[in-house]
């Protein structure tokens, strides 16, 4: 599949052949070692799917935090209902991994179906706020910006 590799904001982009992959890393930390992204596929045909991508390491390492804080019975579990853990961090092992889940249909099993785009007249950007830094953004506007967790 070719792929095309667009920084649009703080979004990076990967498009594809049929649909794009956009993830939103976090600000100055270098593609390659990304271990936790928000993340959305988006198919031509109007579908979307969003995501958050963890790595085994960040799985463990926030477990281990929880131990001390006493959250999830003491970091005995985890859990994310559109997350998928993958072992090796960066944008482009994450990359082969979502077009794997493409190519097997098995993406609908991992993320959660936003719906499609709206159609009405709301623009189709608009800047938002990151959750968990509180970091300026540029958003897709309707409801992928709640299913991210993200507000204006």
């Amino acid at each position: 599949m070719g792929a095309n590799l667009v920084w649009d904001g703080a979004f990076y982009r990967v498009q594809r052949d049929g649909y794009e992959i956009c993830f939103v890393p976090d600000a100055g930390v270098p593609l390659d070692e990304i271990d936790d992204v928000d993340m959305w596929v988006v198919f031509d045909n109007g579908e979307r799917w969003s995501g958050t991508i963890y790595t085994l390491d960040n799985v463990h390492r926030t477990m281990g935090r929880w131990r001390q804080t006493g959250e999830c019975l003491g970091g005995r579990y985890f859990y994310v209902w559109d997350g998928l853990i993958v072992r090796d961090r960066g944008i482009p092992g994450m990359v082969e991994v979502v077009d794997d889940l493409v190519r097997s249909g098995d993406y609908r099993s991992v993320f959660r179906d936003v719906g499609p785009e709206d159609t009405d007249d709301r623009p189709l950007t608009r800047v938002g706020v990151r959750p968990r830094t509180g970091t300026p953004l540029t958003c897709c506007d309707g409801p992928l910006v709640s299913a991210l967790g993200y507000r204006s």
